[in-house]
């Protein structure tokens, strides 16, 4: 893991959030393209309410907010209306998963017609810069399809997680993020914890695969743009911290079974050759869960495999 000192950040004045409907504005940086950030919401009312006031010390003026609530169980939606009442709050009704959460929140910050939709995880705190230096990047060439922040850890915030996003080997199914900078043309995907997206590369490609219900939708999202010509590239002075599986409580077998079921949707979707890859990707994990005795692991690749068929059998 790679870790280095945190860069010293300026403070910033507390502002009042925006509501969703957002309008270009002259300040003291110009004229600002407007940008709707979109946070999901899933039982997890204490991450997003700590968010959201992060987002209010922004030195970017020119957003708006949208949380959306994910069919939580809880109090969720109670409580972040008491605390930023004056925020866009949109309930899905249901778990839609990643992709079919945001998509509700793209949707609508796409009928306001903002410049940049900023997908930002809700177990997230952006430095009061992290914003303007997206924008700034992705201004920097139309062609930019995806901009991403460099990820720190929440609970050590001068060790990096991950630096915009990774590679992903198509033969075998394995992703990886980098911990270094590398140049814009090396990434694979950005990661969708905190990735800046054009509104018209979304008109372009279309909104996220709701076949991906947890995980991949962003390799699958990056790798579309690529097809498409879009470029993908990383704000290095943008530094979000990041707490990492908050959705998921770091249960390893959930995410197991998401990982192999939106695994291989990927592979389907993008491999050369899926029918080689997908046996090669879950070979992979079946023989490093039996060589490290996690035998009720090896039981849920098999139980990704089955959601995975269920899901192709719904659709």
């Amino acid at each position: 893991m790679k870790c280095f000192d945190a860069v010293p950040r300026l403070e910033s004045r507390k502002v009042k959030i925006n509501s969703a409907s957002p309008d270009l504005t002259e300040t003291t940086y110009g004229a600002q393209p407007a940008v709707a950030c979109i946070l999901l919401n899933w039982n997890g009312w204490q991450d997003t309410v700590a968010c959201l006031d992060s987002l209010a010390k922004l030195n970017y003026r020119n957003f708006s907010i949208i949380v959306v609530d994910n069919g939580s169980s809880n109090d969720s939606v109670i409580r972040i209306r008491d605390a930023f009442p004056e925020i866009l709050l949109l309930e899905t009704g249901r778990n839609l998963g990643f992709a079919g959460g945001n998509n509700v929140g793209i949707r609508h910050a796409m009928s306001q017609r903002v410049e940049y939709i900023w997908l930002l995880n809700n177990d997230t705190e952006p430095h009061p810069d992290a914003l303007s230096e997206l924008v700034n990047k992705a201004a920097s060439n139309p062609m930019f399809g995806a901009v991403g922040s460099v990820l720190m850890y929440a609970h050590d915030p001068s060790c990096v997680q991950a630096w915009g996003g990774g590679r992903i080997n198509v033969w075998i199914g394995r992703s990886f993020h980098t911990l270094i900078p590398q140049d814009d043309s090396w990434f694979d995907y950005i990661t969708a914890a905190s990735v800046l997206i054009p509104h018209q590369a979304l008109e372009d490609i279309g909104l996220l695969d709701e076949g991906f219900f947890l995980y991949w939708e962003d390799g699958d999202l990056s790798f579309r743009l690529r097809k498409k010509g879009w470029k993908l590239g990383v704000a290095a002075a943008s530094t979000v911290l990041h707490k990492e599986h908050a959705s998921t409580g770091r249960n390893r077998r959930v995410i197991d079974r998401y990982v192999i079921a939106s695994g291989i949707r990927f592979l389907h979707k993008h491999s050369p050759a899926p029918s080689l890859s997908i046996p090669l990707f879950l070979a992979s994990r079946f023989w490093k869960r039996l060589l490290n005795g996690e035998f009720r692991r090896v039981g849920d690749i098999a139980g990704g495999i089955r959601d995975y068929l269920s899901a192709q059998f719904r659709n």
